[in-house]
This record gives C-alpha cells, structure tokens and sequence, in this order.
C-alpha cells in the first residue's frame, strides 16, 4: 500500500506522508485501489474477529442462491477492494454468500461510471456485453453499464425514480428481477 500511493506521487513520501496523503483521499471521498486495499485489510481483520456483520436484504441472499443453484455465473463490482468484498459475503447474517459468486471486481478495471470498465469485465467473463445484466442502486453506474452493451436494471426500494434518471427499468428488490 505504501509503494502504491508513492507511485501515485511525484514527492518521496515518508510513512506519515503515505498516511497524510490517504486521509487526504479519504475526505476527498477518492475511491483510490491502495485506499480501498487498506479498507479490505481493516474489515478482513474485524470479520475474522467476529466484531463485523454484513447486514444483507433476504430477497437478495435467497436470489443469489436461487440463480447459484441454477448454474447462473454472479459476479459483483465494488469500489471497495476485492479483499474487502470477499470478506463482506463471506460474513453476512443471511450466512456465507462468498462462495455464490463466480469472481469479484473493484477499481482496478476502472472506473464505475465509465463504460470501458464494464466491457473490461464483460471480456474477464468471456461474455458479450448484450448477455449480462447489470445491477446497481446507481444511475451514473447503470448508464455505464448500458453504455458498454449490458441490460441494466435498477434497485430502487424506496422512491421511484422519474425523467431522464428512469430510462433504466427499475425494481424495488431482487424478487423484481427476471433473468
């Protein structure tokens, strides 16, 4: 992590200059890989101990292993780093979900909101874009998605979206799906 963020500087940094440079990210809300890799470290370490839980909405744990069980490839796309995502569906209160998910993503295929990154992912899977569904709680995310090729649909449980923001077929949870 430390070579990581003098990389992404053009001073040599000292450690108190690495850690002053990762606030920095942190109040500037940058979802940069070294931060994230820290984060990863940080949660890992209190899922082992049992201090973390992730909460996770029934109607999803009960999708994920539905579509699991039917031999349909999950995959999840996070800022946070793989690390941490592995730690956060392998500990949640609906049991350990880790295991239903094909492969796991983060910023190191860019951006979110960026269409090159989902077609970045669409290729890791060996899939054409036009076959994967896309799901977030995130128009920006979701018009990325669409702008790669994938079908998008958007997880909203409360307020439902109008105007442009509805272009994307919208759902209240994951029982709205249909593959």
């Amino acid at each position: 992590i430390i070579s990581e963020v003098q990389a992404r500087t053009s001073a040599e940094l000292d450690v108190a200059g690495v850690v002053a440079q990762l606030l920095a990210r942190t109040d500037a809300d940058q979802k940069i890989a070294p931060l994230k890799d820290l984060q990863g470290m940080i949660w890992e370490d209190g899922y082992r101990e049992g201090e973390l839980r992730t909460e996770v909405y029934e109607d999803a744990a009960r999708w994920f292993r539905w579509w699991h069980a039917a031999g349909i490839r999950l995959y999840v796309y996070s800022s946070g780093s793989v690390r941490a995502q592995r730690s956060i569906f392998a500990h949640t209160e609906a049991g350990d979900l880790g295991a239903l998910f094909s492969d796991y993503f983060d910023t190191r295929v860019g951006h979110k909101r960026e269409p090159a990154s989902y077609r970045r992912i669409a290729e890791a899977v060996d899939l054409p874009p036009r076959e994967v569904l896309f799901l977030s709680d995130v128009r920006e995310e979701l018009d990325a998605a669409r702008g790669a090729g994938m079908q998008t649909r958007w997880l909203v449980r409360d307020v439902m979206p109008s105007g442009p923001a509805a272009a994307h077929r919208q759902v209240r949870s994951f029982d709205g799906v249909r593959l």
